[in-house]
């Protein structure tokens, strides 16, 4: 019953998917929806597989420090690597979730030099943070709560002096003496001079244009002049004038006026009052962030002392109430059930329905991919569907409670980045086999240096010897048809080491062929070669860069013809003749225009010509759009009809009028 119960302050595991590890949050307030539901307000912290690269190695330089400054034992790397997994990033970041996705409780701690690292593997749901995590900056900084424990906190008391041994050190030098109980002055004395030090604060702030706007009355003005920075200057006035009352007199009042002394509280304006206050509600009691977001131009001794002040006042009061009351009328605990579903990442046993995500269908004989074990009660599906990796019940706990597996493998950034993103999480057969442990280094470097169009994998003598030993679950004729399909290449190592010694001593009987020699093969080829004519040279072309930069169809070593030769008239790519405004790349063209074989992958360009950019004028805009969506159909144009020639008169050669001329 208690251990289902959950109060505001407790560490809990939230759970917001099946196959994800479990979010760690501190239960802030616990409040009852308008539908019957809880949820609850909660402070997110953060694992090292939630921030990026950089910041983890950060989080690497500042756990070296630590270790270092507190003289931690050394660790074996399998607890280094664990201790990662304890290690949580605190943040003041705040989110609502719903009650009923808690799945249990854990303890998070703030590490000290006084705690051995070891400790946290030792104990179960333990976790530390000394670091803090802004997910909108994306910043990890220390944490201003630090307790200060250690050696080099300590204070160093000196011995104790004898009965008859003086004490030789200067006092003056050690402390200040600020008010000497025997005076010369009675209680009713001081008392008199206080009063007269209230009086003319008083008189001061009647002077005083700021005050008399902000104490706009008597009453006001002598309650602001009986605040303690008033009694505190004029006991420093009777201390410095040897508490004689005639001159403690005169330096209150000298002459350019009387003195006026205000208090942080006096300082501050209204406005700058309320973001204290807006500032107080969101961070706490943490000042320096309170000065460095809401009041950089206030020093921090200020804004303390404001606090303070402000917590006597009748402000803070109300606050205080009406947060008790909102208090009462919150939820003060809430008790959540154990959760008992069945989890759709388990993977199907006989006489049981079948998960999801690709929870069925698994092969026999894989292992476990965080303890390598082949045996346990329960197997669940782990990283990419493709993969087909699984976790033992041991490690699928391990998983969810601490966001990692316990040995360290080179398959969890891959069911890492699965866990994260859907479509991303799948991996193509290069990247898989580049991080195949049958794959050598350098051959990796290879691969990692080659694009995606050309690659290569270079196999070791263990890949070769565990593809004829595990060929049943390797299944390569079946793995051949499909080559995106990935292969679990830790299964297939894990299960050749099973059955390694137990397989034949007896070498396997290969098949000897004969290979003729080079003379025979350079002879075969020459009684198979086909005859070529010598074509008959015509007269030259003009050839231009596209002509020189295209490769040669009819000089093919194959003797292949080229595609616009195959019916003996030239056709384009698309299968249309070509019109009468366009023009081959074996004519001759007038403008140079160059192309990249990159771009122009078949033997074909297209040159546009005078007629066939005229041609292009007479189509409207979406005929032109459609012609480009659809490159495939004819493209119909509508000529203006040709301009009518006028008919000139017919004017004989010869004619018997005269010829005038009209100047």
């Amino acid at each position: 019953m208690a251990a289902n119960m959950y109060r505001v302050g407790d560490y809990v595991y939230f759970e917001n998917s099946s196959s994800n590890p479990y979010m760690i949050r501190r239960i802030e307030e616990l409040n009852k929806t308008a539908n019957g539901n809880v949820e609850a307000k909660v402070v997110c912290l953060f694992r090292r597989r939630d921030i990026s690269g950089n910041l983890n190695t950060l989080a690497d330089s500042n756990a070296r420090e630590f270790e270092e400054e507190s003289k931690q034992p050394t660790l074996a790397e399998p607890q280094k690597h664990q201790l990662k997994h304890r290690e949580l990033f605190l943040s003041r970041q705040f989110e609502s979730l719903p009650a009923t996705h808690i799945r249990g409780k854990c303890n998070v701690t703030l590490l000290n030099e006084t705690d051995v690292l070891a400790g946290y593997l030792d104990k179960e749901d333990c976790f530390f943070y000394s670091l803090v995590f802004d997910p909108v900056q994306k910043t990890l900084l220390a944490d201003q709560g630090e307790i200060r424990v250690g050696s080099k906190y300590q204070a160093e008391i000196p011995d104790k002096l004898a009965e008859v041994e003086s004490d030789t050190r200067v006092q003056e030098k050690l402390e200040t003496k600020v008010w000497d109980p025997d005076n010369q002055l009675k209680d009713p004395q001081i008392d008199q001079f206080l009063v007269v030090a209230r009086a003319v604060g008083t008189f001061a702030r009647a002077l005083d244009c700021s005050s008399s706007i902000r104490q706009p009355s008597l009453h006001m003005s002598a309650a602001a002049a009986s605040r303690d920075i008033t009694l505190f200057h004029a006991m420093d006035t009777l201390q410095k004038n040897d508490y004689d009352l005639a001159k403690a007199m005169s330096t209150l009042v000298p002459q350019g006026g009387p003195v006026l002394c205000r208090d942080e509280m006096e300082e501050w304006s209204a406005s700058e009052a309320m973001l204290f206050e807006e500032a107080l509600e969101k961070y706490g009691k943490d000042f320096n962030d309170i000065r460095q977001d809401f009041l950089p131009w206030k020093s921090l001794a200020s804004v303390v002392q404001f606090y303070y002040m402000w917590k006597t006042t009748d402000r803070y009061i109300q606050q205080k109430r009406l947060k008790a009351a909102e208090a009462d009328s919150k939820l003060k605990q809430v008790y959540i059930p154990t959760y008992t579903k069945p989890n759709p990442n388990q993977i199907m046993v006989p006489g049981s329905k079948p998960g999801m995500n690709g929870a069925a269908g698994f092969q026999k004989g894989l292992s476990c991919e965080g303890c390598h074990t082949a045996q346990s009660p329960q197997w669940y599906a782990w990283g990419p569907s493709n993969m087909q990796c699984r976790l033992c019940a041991s490690c699928w706990i391990y998983w969810k409670k601490y966001g990692g597996l316990k040995t360290p493998t080179q398959l969890e950034g891959a069911a890492r980045a699965g866990s994260e993103s859907g479509p991303r999480g799948h991996m193509t057969r290069q990247e898989v086999q580049g991080l195949s442990p049958f794959t050598r280094n350098e051959g990796r470097a290879k691969l990692l240096a080659k694009n995606r169009q050309t690659f290569i994998l270079q196999t070791t003598k263990l890949t070769r010897i565990a593809r004829r030993v595990c060929e049943d679950i390797l299944q390569p004729r079946r793995a051949a048809r499909r080559p995106y399909a990935s292969i679990n290449a830790n299964a297939v190592k894990a299960e050749c080491i099973i059955r390694l010694p137990k397989a034949t001593k007896t070498p396997v009987k290969s098949k000897v062929i004969p290979r003729p020699s080079l003379a025979a093969i350079v002879k075969d080829l020459a009684i198979s070669a086909p005859l070529k004519l010598k074509a008959s040279r015509g007269p030259s072309t003009p050839i231009n860069r596209n002509q020189a930069s295209q490769p040669r169809v009819g000089q093919s070593l194959l003797g292949k013809r080229g595609f616009e030769s195959a019916s003996g008239a030239p056709f384009p790519a698309n299968g249309r003749p070509y019109t009468s405004g366009m023009r081959t790349t074996s004519q001759s063209v007038i403008k140079r225009q160059k192309v990249s074989q990159g771009e122009a992958p078949n033997p074909v360009v297209f040159v546009a010509t005078k007629d066939t950019r005229a041609l292009r004028k007479h189509l409207t805009q979406s005929e032109m759009r459609r012609a480009a969506r659809k490159p495939h159909l004819l493209v119909r144009i509508k000529l203006p009809p040709p301009p009518r020639s006028l008919a000139m008169p017919l004017i004989p050669s010869s004619t018997s009028e005269p010829i005038v001329l009209e100047d």
